[in-house]
């Protein structure tokens, strides 16, 4: 629908009041051919503004009427297209005089231009839309025919959603603790548990392997560690190892050969590797290959206390025995807390009945590890050796004391009470130390050592 203001007063005869009457023409939106016919005239009356001067300037302000006019000189005051084609100088005459025609632009027309224009100009970031989601969407969708079973197994194994991996050192800790405190079927099910969940990690094949080892359950633990290479796809050198051990334990030598070799391939800079490998050698009389195997770890390995504490020990019992304190120092120099690195160095100053030097790496030992058993047992078994019975007395207590549920420490106490002291002061420690590991035979043995002994005096 388009809105005409139509002007009806004469320009020969303004009014004294400088008023003008306006008329708005209500046209049906059709071709313009049919402007020309007669509208329905509304008239309005405006004052302040003065027709001739509204038409002769068109500036747009606060007191003038915001309209955008088409100008016709007809008495009508309609535009009139006849006349304009008559005269050639139709928009010229138009522009001094005439009717003001606001026309309303067409909607219609122009929303379906612009949809189309915007359709042209963005094609490209519609079909980016359209691929991304096309991305997220599944390749090959589940059938709907499939059986009622295997749709909710599907559907439970979807609900059982994967844990955090923070639960996976949760659950190893938990399952060492359990271990350690002999509850190994409970450890079990833990570890079984995480390799239904991580079955890409390595470290619950280890952990489960070691278990089924102590139960001496070997057989079990090689299926487990050959899985566990499988599954990640030989890539963890713990695995390897710890199955290379085994073998070497079930005596395979060449198995535990080709496992070693395997685990150093994994991880060239897995020192456990070397070092485990070396000791087979050494146990097959392999020793030039145990030094090649050795120099090997320490050069991919970097320093390491066991490394050079093996090849100390090799030395010294080669006889080279300034070569074997120089690498026990180097031992001791890559790690300091070594208790096994100072004990060893210990009983190297024994045998070359250097006491002094022993008592200082003994005392070295207990510093780098206060509760440890051994090194209490073997300077109190060593004191006792050499004729300081108290001192060896007093040690032997200490590591008791520390490690009140050791048995070989109350063994050699019992030991030293009945040689120089009381038999039946002997007798209650040994019972104590049968009592805390049922399964130490050498207490049963010096029992009955004992009880043989009273028999025949």
């Amino acid at each position: 629908m388009h809105f005409f203001f139509v002007p009806t007063s004469s320009s020969s005869s303004p009014s004294p009041a400088n008023t003008s009457s306006f008329s708005l023409s209500f046209l049906t939106p059709q071709i313009p051919e049919n402007l020309c016919k007669s509208p329905a005239k509304i008239h309005i009356g405006t004052h302040g503004i003065s027709g001739q001067s509204f038409l002769s300037h068109p500036t747009f302000s606060s007191k003038n009427t915001y309209l955008y006019a088409v100008v016709d000189r007809s008495s009508s005051g309609v535009f009139s297209p006849q006349k304009e084609s008559a005269n050639g100088e139709g928009e010229e005459s138009n522009t001094e005089e005439g009717v003001l025609v606001v026309r309303r632009p067409l909607l219609e027309n122009s929303d379906k231009e612009s949809s189309e224009e915007e359709g042209k100009k963005y094609p490209a970031r519609i079909d980016a839309g359209l691929s991304n989601i096309a991305k997220k969407m599944p390749i090959f969708e589940p059938e709907r025919s499939e059986s009622s079973s295997s749709s909710s197994a599907a559907a439970a194994a979807r609900a059982q959603e994967r844990p955090l991996a923070v639960n996976l050192d949760l659950s190893l800790y938990k399952a060492k603790v359990l271990a350690r405190n002999f509850r190994y079927k409970d450890a079990e099910k833990i570890l079984e548990k995480c390799i239904a969940y991580w079955p890409e990690d390595g470290r619950p094949y280890v952990a489960l392997g070691k278990i089924l080892s102590k139960q001496s359950k070997l057989a079990e633990a090689r299926i487990l560690y050959e899985k566990g290479c499988q599954s990640t796809q030989g890539e963890n050198s713990y695995i390897w190892q710890c199955w290379a051990v085994l073998e070497n334990r079930l005596g395979n030598v060449r198995r535990a050969r080709e496992l070693f070799d395997a685990a150093t391939v994994a991880d060239k800079k897995h020192v456990a590797a070397w070092h485990g490998w070396a000791n087979l050698e050494i146990k097959q009389g392999n020793i030039s290959k145990a030094r090649n195997l050795l120099a090997k770890g320490l050069k991919f390995c970097g320093r390491n206390e066991y490394i050079y504490q093996t090849l100390a020990l090799l030395e010294a019992k080669a006889g080279r025995y300034e070569q074997a304190r120089y690498l026990f120092k180097q031992a001791t120099i890559c790690n300091s807390r070594s208790c096994a690195s100072w004990l060893a160095w210990a009983q190297l100053e024994i045998q070359q009945e250097r006491y002094p030097a022993a008592r200082k790496l003994f005392e070295k030992a207990v510093q780098a590890s206060p509760k440890n058993r051994f090194a209490w047992h073997v300077w109190g078994v060593f004191e006792a050796g050499v004729g300081n019975v108290e001192r060896g007395r007093k040690l032997l207590k200490i590591g008791h004391a520390l490690n009140p549920r050791d048995p070989v420490l109350l063994q050699s106490l019992g030991l030293l009470e009945y040689k120089h002291s009381s038999a039946n002061l002997a007798r209650a420690l040994l019972r104590r130390a049968s009592e805390l590991d049922p399964r130490h035979q050498p207490v049963w043995i010096v029992s009955i050592q004992d009880s043989v002994w009273l028999l025949f005096t």
